[in-house]
């Protein structure tokens, strides 16, 4: 690490390190509290001890009621931009509490309470940001599952929560289609043992849904009515350890995974991170372009910028075909933006459609300071592209959804460092991070192993899995004693620097040899005609694995495709040498993708290997995966 860098991290990171309660202690001045911790942390309590003891707090007064108190009530809490359907829309910090205070009175007539499960199956629009807060608000438990998610998997979750009220819209919105939600949450009612009180349905103009008489209510007409009412309710005080909400992660055993958000721990470190990360200040306007259905969106939509006093940007529409490659340009400049958080896949996405970046000419990006990107491994090829033609910083950092918030990353705020393309950067304060071996011994600088973070996980951080602190126990903490098992695999430089490499998983064995998925990915993605990749292992008689690399080609690629991909097996022989053995590039239209833009090389390796295998739940379109068979058929591999 340059010893010369202006950057404070450094300092503020040994600061936390020599008194870990005293930092959270100062940083949680920063959050409202209607009485304060009996401990900052309390190792007693909980699998590996718990936040804020004893504190009383609720995070929608923190969220809106306390910026409207200190008469920021007119400045913009929420920028609704919605290219699929035309509409744009903004909320003042006032306007909003009113209609979550209104949405909130209408859950507790339903009879919800403190405690209360309420599950959320909704598309990417406002009322979706005000039913979460409005859960918060009267201390219930939401669960937010993405829109359009499949009915077996949308049962699973209501057996596992046992919701009192699910909230949900008649469709969903994507670029040429609608997907109707109503159908699949009926399904999912019919094929789930427990069942909801009712459902509270948002009737889109795009698709009017059918209602059950007796289940289900509109949403618009019991709002309306409330307000006529001029009903209103209160923030509820609950603990700082109570739950803020349960956001589920697909299990290996096929049973999700509930992990748990609490209410006091969660504020501190995302309104931390707002400056000191991202180096955001209150009242300017933020932009993190995810779903709400996933963990940046409950993180970084909602509830970080507007604990911090920001303007927060909710996008539906895609980064390419809404209407083109220069959508989230127009984002930018129409709203002013001063930071966007996406994930690698879409800038990806836009490299593809617009190589040049031609479309980027028609936009004023003046106020545009940072780009954040997360979710998956930033290769540089991207990250060089988009520093290139943006000509801003360009931050990778690694976090998960156990996490809530960056365990490792380039901290704006405090100074950025020297950027290592390929590196997530530098340890957040909280987060202790060693590489080890399967024995749990750690390894020297540049040696992959298995990441793990050293107990206990800082504020922000999941406690347990929802009602399952056993499975908690033997998914994350047995295999490495004293760790959190991350299940991310890379190393560390000689400075400190933590590059991801990949899933544990995603590590193959090449005749002895462990070689990173994530490095070959690299060396792939530096080919000029290479939008972008993904490496697998396939098992092999006599290597144990051998990598298999897909490569989806630019925009425009002409070239004779077999050319292209004898140009790559050399490349990844010059750079990474003969030990990879790596002999096999397919070209294909596309890669299979969650709708979050995860690649499914799991199941991409399934099909190679000629294994059984299901259809992910969250995937983007089914159809990839046939055309990833044939393309493997077409070069003799797989059942």
């Amino acid at each position: 690490m340059d010893a010369k860098t202006t950057s404070r991290y450094r300092e503020i990171y040994a600061q936390w390190q020599r008194d870990p309660e005293g930092f959270w202690a100062e940083a949680a001045k920063e959050i409202d509290w209607f009485e304060p911790a009996a401990k900052v942390f309390d190792p007693g309590q909980g699998i590996y001890g718990r936040w804020f003891t004893g504190a009383l707090c609720n995070t929608c007064w923190n969220a809106l009621d306390r910026h409207v108190a200190a008469d920021r009530g007119d400045q913009a809490a929420l920028i609704y931009d919605s290219p699929v359907t035309g509409i744009t829309a903004s909320y003042s910090y006032s306007e909003m509490l009113y209609e979550v205070a209104t949405l909130a009175a209408v859950l507790a007539d339903f009879g919800v309470k403190k405690g209360d499960r309420v599950i959320l199956y909704m598309p990417m629009v406002p009322e979706a940001v005000f039913a979460m807060l409005a859960c918060a608000r009267i201390g219930a438990v939401h669960s937010v599952v993405f829109g359009g998610f499949a009915a077996k998997e949308l049962a699973k979750r209501i057996d596992d929560a046992r919701p009192r009220l699910i909230l949900s819209a008649s469709c969903g919105i994507e670029p040429g289609r609608i997907v109707k939600y109503k159908p699949l949450l009926d399904e999912a009612i019919t094929l789930s043992d427990f069942k909801p009180e009712a459902c509270l349905i948002l009737q889109r103009p795009q698709e009017r849904a059918a209602m059950n008489e007796g289940r289900d209510h509109d949403w618009a007409g019991l709002r309306d009515a409330a307000m006529a009412d001029r009903k209103l309710a209160d923030c509820v005080p609950v603990l700082a350890t109570d739950p803020l909400y349960i956001l589920y992660t697909s299990g290996t055993t096929g049973l999700p995974k509930g992990v748990v958000r609490d209410n006091g721990g969660h504020m501190v470190a995302l309104k931390w991170s707002m400056e000191n990360l991202y180096g955001v200040k209150p009242g300017e306007i933020w932009w993190c372009a995810s779903d709400i259905g996933w963990v940046v969106g409950h993180s970084y939509i909602v509830y970080a910028p507007l604990l911090h006093g920001a303007t927060s940007v909710m996008y539906e529409g895609k980064p390419v075909g809404t209407p083109d490659a220069g959508a989230f340009w127009r984002v930018v400049s129409q709203h002013k933006a001063v930071a966007l958080f996406t994930a690698p896949t879409a800038f990806r996405a836009i490299k593809k459609e617009d190589p040049d970046a031609k479309l980027l000419s028609k936009y004023d990006l003046s106020t545009f300071r940072t780009l954040f990107l997360a979710g998956e491994r930033a290769d540089p090829p991207t990250v060089q592209w988009a520093e290139e033609k943006l000509n801003v910083p360009v931050v990778d950092h690694w976090w998960q959804t156990e996490t809530g918030w960056c365990i490792a990353g380039n901290p704006v705020g405090l100074g950025m460092l020297p950027v290592k393309h390929g590196s997530a950067t530098v340890p957040m304060p909280g987060y202790e991070i060693d590489i080890v071996d399967e024995s749990c011994n750690k390894l020297p600088a540049g040696t992959i192993g298995s990441i793990v973070v050293k107990l206990p996980l800082p504020p922000g951080c999941f406690p347990t899995l929802w009602q399952q602190d056993e499975r908690f126990r033997e998914s994350y903490t047995a295999e490495f004693p004293g760790y959190y098992k991350t299940a991310d695999a890379g190393y560390r430089d000689a400075d400190g620097y933590v590059f991801v490499m990949g899933r544990t998983d995603d590590i193959i064995n090449v005749a002895g040899h462990r070689l990173s998925t994530g490095g070959m990915e690299e060396v792939l993605a530096s080919h000029s005609d290479v939008a972008e990749c993904a490496v697998i292992g396939v098992n092999d008689a006599l290597k144990g694995e051998v990598p298999c690399g897909f490569v989806v080609l630019k925009a425009g690629v002409t070239r004779d495709h077999a050319e292209i991909e004898k140009e790559i097996v050399a490349l990844v022989r010059e750079k990474i040498g003969p030990v990879a053995a790596f002999k096999l590039a397919i070209t294909v239209p596309r890669l299979p993708k969650t709708r979050s833009g995860k690649i499914l090389r799991g199941t991409m390796k399934k099909i190679a290997d000629g294994e059984q295998w299901t259809m992910p739940a969250t995937i983007d379109d089914p159809v990839i995966l046939d055309e990833i068979g044939t393309a493997l058929k077409g070069k003799g591999v797989g059942g």
